[in-house]
């Protein structure tokens, strides 16, 4: 190998992991993006059918300024487990578009789109970050289709969010109860919006198709009472909370509740909040890593558990019931296994222990955190030098990862996107994929699976 992480190093690991896909993956799409989307988030499953779903995806378009940033909203189609041949998934060409993903809308959206986040009460609903003061709301489904071309008016958003007093770039979080909002920013504030008043119900579908399937039963769709006039409507903070000394980089809803949350900011601090109590920290860890943090999630299975990653190269778990309000509190446990910052940590919907963090080494490792310290871990899926903890190891990306997101609709199926302007020159890749569920069924179900295969095998056999 050559000196590492040179250009020929990235390029032999990727050609080795090109050849394992078809051992390690149950499914996987490469769609090549012309320019880098820094952002990926899953939107509402449109339709079930045998052998495949079809799915909304956000993307976003990080351009030059030849033609427009965009906020994109694309159909894609993901394969049910076990129905892509092995030998077939493992066959793409990296500089082509995926026949499983599909533009469907352009939005104008003004800025580069830094950050995208869906309603989880309907994900129709998204808000983006751009390099302004404000979020942005937007009901895509609402918005007209844009032909992003020079010149072109941008599109207006829904509602606009302000209360921030500078920039606020990427600390954006959507609450999962209530229709609030959660916001970080250079000012070195937390804001909080509540969007429920803009929100109204909709009793019944206007219409059969799955685009607007997901709006019947209740669901919610921002008000259109503003279509006459030239601005958006414009949203005041419910509130301001002030305890970081530096920018704040990422911030999250506690699953259960609105009032509580947490943030992570470049003043390496791990903060917890509640609405109920004030506008000051009600814990405040100040050297949660050794280094600017970037990333911050709440484990949705268990409360008490939350992710922070950082430029320290490390991931670090943390027991809230173990934090006190004078700042003391150490990780249950450091996860160190990636050998540059990381970008984005997200739980696992499918399993209380399992997380994702990705990050500028172009990985986007899958851990499990039940297995730290267990003397014996499955063969074959830990290497000997390999972290506690780390099961798998997802190396399909050539430059940062720079988001992920698991799909709460499709068990195990993750969409990651890494920008490759430093590996070759401009563009990015978007991959969605699942691995094998050999790698993570229990051991005894998977022996059990492969005995039977044995069984098979040998009975179709001709006899000597």
């Amino acid at each position: 190998m050559r000196e590492r992480g040179g250009k020929a190093t990235v390029d032999e690991r990727y050609t080795q992991w090109k050849s394992l896909i078809p051992v390690l993956y149950d499914w996987l799409a490469n769609h090549n993006l012309v320019w880098p989307s820094l952002s990926c988030r899953w939107g509402p499953q449109l339709e079930q059918a045998t052998y495949k779903n079809r799915q909304r995806l956000y993307l976003s378009e990080q351009t030059d300024g030849s033609v427009p940033n965009t906020l994109v909203i694309a159909n894609c189609e993901v394969v049910k487990p076990r129905v892509a041949a092995a030998e077939h998934i493992s066959q793409f060409n990296e500089e082509a578009r995926s026949p499983f993903v599909k533009k469907y809308k352009t939005i104008i959206h003004p800025g580069e789109v830094n950050r995208i986040r869906e309603l989880p009460q309907n994900s129709k609903i998204v808000a983006t970050h751009t390099d302004s003061p404000d979020v942005l709301i937007w009901d895509v489904e609402a918005q007209p289709n844009r032909h992003p071309m020079l010149g072109a008016a941008e599109s207006r958003p829904d509602l606009i969010l302000t209360g921030h007093q500078q920039n606020a770039e990427f600390a954006l979080a959507m609450c999962p109860t209530e229709p609030f909002v959660l916001s970080g920013g250079k000012d070195k504030s937390v804001v909080l919006w509540s969007i429920h008043d803009h929100i109204s119900s909709v009793a019944e579908s206007t219409s059969k198709s799955p685009a607007s399937a997901s709006n019947s039963s209740g669901k919610q769709s921002i008000k259109a009472g503003n279509e006459k006039s030239s601005d958006s409507t414009t949203v005041g903070p419910r509130g301001v909370y002030q305890g970081h000394e530096d920018t704040v980089e990422d911030v999250q809803f506690c699953p259960s509740s609105a009032q509580e949350f947490c943030s992570v900011g470049d003043d390496s601090c791990l903060i917890l909040w509640d609405a109920r109590v004030g506008t000051s920290p009600v814990v405040k860890v100040e050297k949660a890593h050794n280094a600017d943090l970037h990333c911050v999630d709440w484990n949705p299975h268990d409360q008490n558990l939350i992710l922070t990653g950082s430029a320290d190269n490390s991931v670090r778990m943390f027991d809230r019931r173990n934090l006190t309000s004078g700042g003391v509190g150490s990780p249950i446990y450091k996860f160190e296994g990636h050998k540059a910052a990381v970008l984005c940590v997200q739980w696992s919907p499918d399993r209380a222990s399992v997380f994702g963090s990705a990050a500028e080494d172009g990985f986007l490792n899958i851990w499990d955190h039940e297995r730290v310290g267990k003397k014996k871990e499955r063969a074959g899926t830990k290497t000997p030098n390999s972290p506690p903890g780390l099961f798998f190891q997802h190396a399909g990306h050539r430059d940062k990862v720079v988001d992920f997101h698991w799909n709460a609709s499709d068990p195990w199926t993750i969409v990651s996107v890494s920008d490759d302007c430093g590996s070759t020159g401009g563009g990015g890749t978007l991959q969605i994929w699942r691995m094998s569920d050999l790698i993570y069924r229990p051991e005894e179900e998977v022996l059990a699976e492969l005995e039977k295969f044995k069984a098979h095998l040998l009975s179709c056999s001709p006899k000597s």
